[in-house]
């Protein structure tokens, strides 16, 4: 599941005061004063390492930064869009689903192309786009109502607009994540995971929306991982992706975190491990089999989705076992850093999927810990007398995107620090359409409640941050405690 909005229980990814965007443009006026580098995708970089090679910009005049201009959007729905920027012009998406092109420096808007999203459309947690790709001279969007459009970025004409395959809105399928472009394939994941859809990833042909190759994140009969699922649960499974991923060139696989299991609260009705929910899953980019998967929270009724980005870097890793780091030789070694909505900062192997660590980065009392292969152990039960939880169903960390720098060689990550919630096992039953999750747990946080968006958390319910963590050991370098919780990603800067 995505997260709680104020004004819907199971919405909780509202950013504080976002309802009318104002696009602060120091940044990319800088880039495009400068001729620096592009953003081009998602992430900034197919390694999603979120880092720019700006300079201009540093900590002795950060101070100085003033407000350019202003984009006002005539949509009263959240904003989550990563904007690409190219050769001057920045693209951006006006909730649900309308592309704009702008100059990045003025503000001045070149064109729009505005796509109406069938009434039938359904999402659990705001009518939400996070952003697009770009190939050649051509855009591209995925809709709320499961359409994948081709846009012309010199003119915003429409070049092509497919219906995805079984993404049926009326059921509860839709696509909010920003697509990733990996040679000439445009890859998209369905989102839906609150509605008991089956999740797929599906790879399209950049020029003639042709598809090419699918992969089912929750597995079908007689396909690996179907026999984590009982009986016919993996038909109503979730396992939905609504974050952008990242691709390795060299090794050409591409990676992407997967969501929630269905129903999100009350696992009774699925029985095992639930593959590949909650997993991140490396698979061939030009043909979409699967090479490896490391599941982070098996059978999760906490609603821990994996979606977060996982990030690839090549870093100096220590020998010997994790007791023993301290002070050992070290080796490059291709690795992923991955910071879990359950908790817990994960440095995998990229090339094998190999647990190499796991440490928490807030406080984690769903498990007393993680085994030498990284499965959590002794999980605690959701019942239904309640069970008070750390993370809270928000989780450690969600869908706002962390960053690598490669001149600190740290890892920064937005952090809701100490929160919790209470969850309660309540039955469920599926119907196409309706939602499909179990009890809602309660959380004190205000904002995560019907009514005003107001500040009035206190101390002890929890605090928003951001973090440096080491990814060689797992420490916590330092940590900057904000105002509120926090529902923003972070960008690194040379």
């Amino acid at each position: 599941m995505s997260s709680l909005d104020p004004l819907d229980p199971l919405d909780s990814r509202r950013s504080l005061g976002a309802r009318a965007i104002a696009l602060v443009a120091c940044i990319a006026a800088a880039a495009a004063t400068l001729g620096a580098q592009d953003w081009t995708t998602y992430s900034g970089d197919m390694g999603a390492q979120r880092h720019s090679p700006l300079t201009q910009i540093t900590r002795q005049n950060v101070g100085d930064l003033e407000l350019q201009w202003v984009f006002q959007t005539r949509s009263l729905e959240k904003f989550e869009a990563s904007p690409l920027v190219v050769d001057g012009v920045l693209y951006t998406v006006q909730p649900p689903n309308d592309v704009i092109a702008m100059d990045a420096a003025t503000g001045r808007v070149f064109w729009t192309y505005a796509h109406l999203p069938s009434p039938t459309a359904r999402l659990c947690c705001g009518r939400v786009n996070r952003g697009l790709a770009i190939f050649e001279q051509t855009l591209f969007m995925a809709t709320i109502d499961g359409r994948l459009l081709a846009i012309d970025a010199k003119t915003g004409g429409l070049v092509w607009n497919i219906g995805v395959a079984g993404a049926r809105a009326e059921a509860g399928y839709s696509l909010t994540v920003a697509p990733l472009v990996i040679k000439d394939k445009v890859i998209i994941g369905t989102a839906g995971g609150e509605y008991g859809v089956r999740g797929f990833l599906a790879a399209f042909d950049a020029r003639s929306g042709k598809e090419v190759w699918r992969f089912y994140t929750i597995p079908g009969p007689g396909e690996k991982g179907n026999e984590t699922w009982a009986g016919d649960s993996w038909k109503t499974g979730g396992g939905s992706i609504w974050v952008t991923g990242s691709y390795d060139p060299e090794s050409n696989l591409t990676y992407w975190g997967v969501g929630n299991p269905g129903p999100d609260w009350n696992g009774d009705v699925r029985l095992g491990d639930n593959l590949f929910s909650d997993s991140v899953v490396a698979l061939d980019a030009d043909t979409g089999a699967l090479k490896w998967h490391f599941q982070f929270t098996p059978h999760d009724e906490f609603d821990y989705d994996s979606v977060q980005v996982p990030v690839l870097a090549d870093i100096q890793w220590p020998d010997g076992t994790a007791s023993s780091r301290s002070g050992q030789p070290r080796r490059s070694r291709k690795v992923m850093l991955f910071a879990n909505r359950n908790g817990y900062f994960y440095v995998l192997d990229r090339l094998t999927g190999e647990y190499l660590l796991g440490t928490p980065f807030t406080k984690v009392t769903w498990t007393s810990g993680l085994d030498a292969k990284g499965r959590p152990q002794n999980v605690v039960p959701v019942t239904p007398e309640g069970v008070l939880i750390y993370p809270g169903v928000q989780g450690g960390t969600n869908w706002y995107s962390p960053t690598f720098s490669p001149r600190t060689g740290l890892f920064y990550v937005p952090v809701w620090g100490d929160t919790f919630s209470t969850f309660t096992k309540r039955p469920v039953e599926y119907k196409e359409g309706q939602r499909y999750t179990g009890a809602l747990p309660a959380m004190p946080i205000r904002m995560l409640t019907p009514g005003p968006a107001m500040n009035r958390r206190r101390p002890e319910d929890g605090y928003g941050a951001i973090q440096a963590i080491d990814p060689a050991t797992g420490e916590r370098r330092w940590e900057y405690k904000m105002t509120d919780v926090i529902d923003a990603g972070v960008l690194s800067t040379a």
